[in-house]
């Protein structure tokens, strides 16, 4: 008898020592059961026009949701998160990325577009990339989107081959970001099957998890774009394509192509749409398409300048994206001064849209609108996903405070990130990724050898 007790009080303890090992090991597993109280933050910009604007306030995760926002809240149980002197806002949402592409960056700085993909991309078609080199890039990219308060991303994959496609989709899922997998389609007789079984086994059964069909619209690629619209229609999802990025795409009829498919429809993602004409912004808006203006991109691959005023005056659901390799960074504080200054230096004028309130809002909740995604992200409403960033300002490159909300966008950095939530879970917490950066940077660096390789650099 007293072995028997002695047995199972060893066990009991035991118990007790994993549990309690396994909270430390991933306290913010523990956190999303749990509550996060961020309290006394200097500002709280919600994004959310019925609460505006709060300082000294405090915001209060609820397992995966955003409790409450408001001063002198009882912490309780919760983790408690010193906000003086931080800003909190919602995370950013990407609107467009290709986040295999960290194994390019750097790759033809001195081509435009075509010649971009040419050199880097197009080569890749029947090579013998794989999932892992897939995984490999997108891993790291993930990291870095992290690292700048990204939070959702919305990733069109190239989908090279079916094992390219899963290792993308599987470095999605354990980056435990919020994202949409764009997957790019077509009439292959492979693609219909895989992307319905990728829906029903992963994406439905991922609440972080969101799908796109991925296209190009163009004069020589009609039977793709016929295809891809019908199974997006099949599968009750957007269409997501490349839309008037270089100056050369107007001469492939892009336009008529997703007309006669029956793609000009609400929902619609277009990335880039730098050379629409009037008329057809009129019809791209009349249609409810929604715009992911990525301005380092264009910048990058001398596309132009996107209309974005335009955008605005039509009443548009404009978003920022990053881009991928195009960008050769995830900085979305770059990328939102980049879409200020763009439009500032063309008009020289200093009140042109956006101004940097409203980039904020693009990078946030204006890509969740983008994305239909607005009743859940977006903003530190109560109710909605805990989504969100933490901003150092007692920094040398912020401090001292003069307007915050402009030094959002004309100072900040990403190593003034603190803490980033997704759904609850802190993916960066007290300035450091979660996660094992020295494995994904050796692992990015074998796929980036072999890449190159096929690609005959």
């Amino acid at each position: 008898m007293a072995k028997r007790l002695f047995v199972l009080t060893l066990a009991l303890v035991i118990g007790s020592v994993f549990l309690v090992r396994m909270g430390r090991n991933d306290g913010d597993e523990a956190a999303a059961a749990g509550r996060t109280l961020i309290r006394n933050a200097s500002m709280v910009l919600t994004m959310d026009p019925a609460l505006g604007t709060l300082e000294n306030a405090d915001v209060l995760i609820d397992g995966d949701r955003i409790a409450a926002v408001g001063r002198g809240m009882n912490a309780g149980d919760a983790r408690v998160i010193d906000g003086r002197g931080k800003i909190v806002l919602p995370g950013f949402v990407d609107l467009h990325t290709h986040l295999w592409q960290s194994l390019i960056r750097g790759c033809a700085t001195d081509k435009e577009l075509n010649g971009w993909l040419g050199g880097c991309v197009l080569p890749l078609q029947g090579s013998p990339v794989n999932g892992a080199d897939a995984y490999a890039g997108t891993r790291l990219s993930t990291l870095d989107a992290i690292s700048t308060g990204v939070t959702t991303v919305t990733d069109w994959s190239h989908a090279f081959n079916p094992d390219f496609a899963r290792g993308n989709l599987r470095a999605l899922q354990d980056s435990r970001q919020r994202f949409v997998f764009a997957f790019m389609a077509g009439k292959d007789e492979w693609i219909a099957p895989e992307v319905r079984r990728i829906k029903k086994d992963v994406i439905d059964a991922n609440p972080l998890a969101h799908l796109m069909i991925g296209t190009h619209p163009a004069s020589w690629n009609v039977a793709n774009v016929e295809a891809s619209e019908k199974l997006a229609k099949e599968l009750g999802v957007p269409l997501n394509v490349h839309l008037l990025e270089s100056k050369a795409d107007p001469a492939t009829d892009q336009m008529g192509v997703l007309r006669r498919a029956g793609a000009l429809r609400p929902g619609l993602l277009a990335n880039h749409v730098v050379h629409a004409t009037d008329a057809e912004l009129d019809e791209l808006a009349a249609n409810d398409v929604r715009i992911a203006h990525n301005p380092l991109s264009n910048m990058r691959l001398a596309s132009g300048v996107a209309k974005v005023p335009d955008m605005k005056a039509r009443n548009m659901k404009v978003g920022i994206g990053l881009d991928g390799g195009t960008n050769d960074t995830s900085d979305m504080f770059n990328d939102m001064r980049a879409a200020v200054g763009l439009q500032r230096a063309q008009s020289t004028d200093p009140a042109r849209y956006p101004t940097p309130a409203d980039v904020l809002r693009m990078a946030t909740l204006g890509g969740a609108e983008a994305l239909g995604l607005e009743k859940e992200i977006g903003s530190l409403t109560p109710g909605k996903k805990a989504d969100l960033q933490v901003i150092d300002t007692q920094a040398l490159n912020f401090a001292p405070r003069v307007d915050w909300a402009s030094q959002l966008v004309f100072n900040t950095q990403p190593v003034n990130v603190q803490w980033v939530f997704v759904n609850g879970v802190a993916l960066k917490k007290d300035g450091k990724v979660v996660g094992d950066t020295g494995r994904v940077l050796a692992d990015a660096q074998a796929a980036a050898d072999r890449v190159k390789s096929y690609l005959g650099r």
